[in-house]
């Protein structure tokens, strides 16, 4: 792994870096990319399924197939052809077929296809969709999720009852009696995520969760249920807490494949259990777990619940960095898992018996893995900044490594791709602060060029050396790029991750500005011309820039926090304002008040560019508009950029091609013609 202090960095960049001919990237080189992902071992372990999901900027659109490649990387085949979304690969039990989701009929539902070719045929037909389909061990059923309104419960009334519902027409009005009434970007409208079992010989459906509850619960990752490997139990995850809004308290439920009252298995713990997956033996249920009531960001183990004895171990305790997705070795010892670590995300390995734990391999960045069914080896996605998502595979002991897919060769071969190089910056908060640092297209080291400072959401999150439009859309216009990773971070231990918490811009803000001043003194950054630009709680802080600092001669501020009152009013999981802040404004508002950029509106002179969305419910579209009045009233320079159609990311290709467009713009126009 490459990491160098600044000196070193110079040193290395002694000599210009030449790039063969390629061209600059551009922004619609970002959109000719494909995205390669789930990767799926077949039961006989010689092939793989897998989606690639591709971009239309002409129509906006983006489309999914799905494809397989036998492990040796021959046969290449893709199995589906439709101009929408085919994903979530599923082999069935005798490999004979795959079971996906596709948007070819009304809504998203669950299809089949054989593996030896042909059409495929459709499966479920529920108004409201499917998500999340998986086999039954016996491969005569399948579980899927959907959304049900309490009265449409009843065995073999399901579909009727829906369709019903369907037929009064789309709701125009939402009501609410609780809080989380809305999430992400969806409104409630009295419907809950279940799971139900599909029966393929005789086409009946069930519902195995009945009630106002959502099992599983909403996640922005994994599925939230799984199946015993004797086909007779389903386990999902559900927060069946009062105050939703408030609780962190999702818990694991069991209940019987043929239908009973759902049990909760981990009520003991107070906070987060999630993310089951049992053992091949059946033995155990490994899932992920926190200790701290009501922090989202606590540390996330991996725990082991003995089905027999109920005993429950934590496996990975010993681990200062976050355990993410993870997969049973076939022989039922041993856990493979991600971990958020330094920039990373490596693969590690615990041992049930003796937990001891291990790194496998460190390819830059895995977003996914599968292990095969001897036990033997490893497909994953991975990517590094200078490297789009692809498939690998290596053995389980990490040797071995090798690419299996090119579906981006060509773009890797024409388009300059700019690797990260990774540096260590002294703070005066006593910690070395971890940066990527991306060069422009052609970079001399003897010329300088403007330099754009990107601070990172969450705020419990990393940059890591992953692929990102962002990491290359500007280096391909001629800026340096930095990255770094101060106290919030993951990836550098809990202790450096909780440091935020009631300190929103203590700690943070003097490790980026410790970065900012390192930075600006290369002898290759102009520092008479440098941005800086965030997302989410980087959105904040370049909103704190405005009112502590007048080095940047450009901001950019995307989705960020501006009046934290007004933010605990609005946004939906109120145990995050209520953590960071100690309590709600009106019982403890010191910290709001502190920390809230809005009380320094009256510094303000950066100019500054503005994102936000009507859909973000995350952070509510009100917190950008209060900003960009503020610098209009100031006479600040100013932009507001407004997607209607757009929540806490923007996704739809032809908005994300305008907001990078317009930001490009932006800093040209302050960094560069001036």
């Amino acid at each position: 792994m490459k990491r160098l202090t600044l000196l070193s960095l110079i040193v290395c960049f002694a000599l210009p870096v030449l790039t063969q001919g390629k061209k600059p990237f551009a922004i619609e080189d970002l959109y000719r990319l494909k995205t390669v992902q789930d990767p799926q071992f077949s039961p006989d372990g010689g092939t793989i399924a897998f989606t690639v999901t591709e971009s239309n900027l002409n129509d906006g659109t983006t489309n999914s197939d799905i494809y397989t490649i036998r492990t040796d990387g021959s046969g290449l085949r893709r199995m589906t052809n439709f101009a929408g979304s085919d994903t979530h690969p599923r082999w069935s039990p005798d490999g004979t077929e795959i079971l996906f989701v596709s948007t070819r009929s009304k809504s998203a539902q669950a299809w089949m296809i054989p593996v030896t070719g042909g059409e495929p045929r459709q499966v479920t037909d529920l108004p409201y969709g499917v998500g999340n389909p998986v086999w039954t061990p016996n491969g005569k059923s399948i579980l899927f999720t959907t959304d049900l309104f309490p009265e449409t419960g009843a065995d073999g009334e399901i579909n009727k009852r829906i369709e019903t519902r369907m037929q009064e027409g789309p709701l125009q009005a939402y009501m609410a009696d609780s809080l989380l009434y809305r999430h992400w970007t969806s409104w409630k409208n009295g419907a809950s995520s279940h799971i139900l079992v599909y029966t393929l010989d005789t086409k009946t459906v069930r519902d195995l969760t009945p009630g106002p509850y959502d099992s599983p619960m909403f996640s922005l990752g994994g599925i939230g249920f799984t199946s015993s490997p004797d086909g007779q139990e389903v386990c999902f995850v559900s927060n069946r807490n009062a105050d939703l809004a408030l609780s962190t308290n999702a818990d694991l439920w069991t209940v019987p494949l043929s239908g009973g009252r759902a049990k909760n298995i981990t009520a003991a713990n107070m906070a987060y259990d999630g993310d089951p997956g049992y053992s091949p033996d059946g033995r155990y249920l490994g899932y992920r777990m926190q200790t701290v009531p009501g922090f989202e960001s606590d540390k996330f183990r991996i725990a082991l619940l003995d089905r027999t004895t109920g005993k429950r171990e934590i496996l990975t305790e010993e681990l200062d960095n976050w355990a993410e997705d993870f997969a049973w070795s076939p022989d039922s010892k041993s856990i493979y898992f991600m971990v958020q670590s330094k920039g990373h995300v490596p693969l590690y390995k615990v041992d049930v018996g003796s937990k001891k734990i291990s790194m496998v391999l460190d390819a830059k960045t895995i977003d996914a893995f599968s292990v095969s069914p001897d036990g033997k080896g490893l497909v994953f996605a991975r990517r590094a900044v200078g490297e789009p998502l692809e498939l690998w595979i290596a053995g389980t002991d990490g040797k071995n490594l090798r690419r299996l897919t090119y579906m981006n060769k060509g773009i890797e071969e024409t388009v300059d791709i700019r690797p990260a190089e990774e540096i260590w910056i002294s703070s005066p908060t006593g910690k070395k602060i971890h940066t990527f640092l991306v060069t422009p297209h052609n970079f001399d080291p003897a010329r300088k060029y403007p330099l754009i400072l990107n601070v990172h959401g969450g705020p419990q999150t990393q940059w890591a050396d992953a692929f990102r439009g962002d990491w290359q859309v500007y280096p391909g216009s001629g800026y340096i790029v930095a990255f770094p990773n101060p106290h919030g971070s993951t990836g550098y231990g809990q202790k450096f991750t909780e440091a935020i918490s009631k300190d929103w811009a203590g700690l943070v803000y003097q490790d980026i500005m410790a970065v900012t001043d390192s930075l600006a003194r290369l002898p290759f950054v102009d520092s008479s011309r440098m941005g800086a630009m965030g997302w989410s709680y980087g959105g904040y802080m370049m909103m704190w820039f405005e009112g502590h600092t007048t080095r940047f001669q450009a901001i950019a501020s995307m989705m960020g926090v501006y009046n934290l009152k007004a933010m605990h009013g609005a946004t939906e999981e109120l145990w995050f304002p209520e953590w960071e802040f100690k309590g709600t404004p009106w019982k403890n508002p010191k910290l709001y008040e502190k920390w809230s950029p809005s009380s320094l509106a009256g510094k303000f002179k950066t100019p500054t560019y503005v994102s936000h969305g009507q859909l973000d419910f995350r952070v509510p579209v009100e917190q950008g508009m209060q900003l960009f009045t503020a610098l209009q009233r100031q006479g600040v320079e100013s932009k507001f950029m407004y997607f209607p159609d757009e929540g806490h990311l923007v996704l739809k290709p032809r908005n994300s091609r305008l907001w990078y467009g317009e930001f490009q713009r932006w800093f040209e126009k302050h960094l560069k013609n001036r």
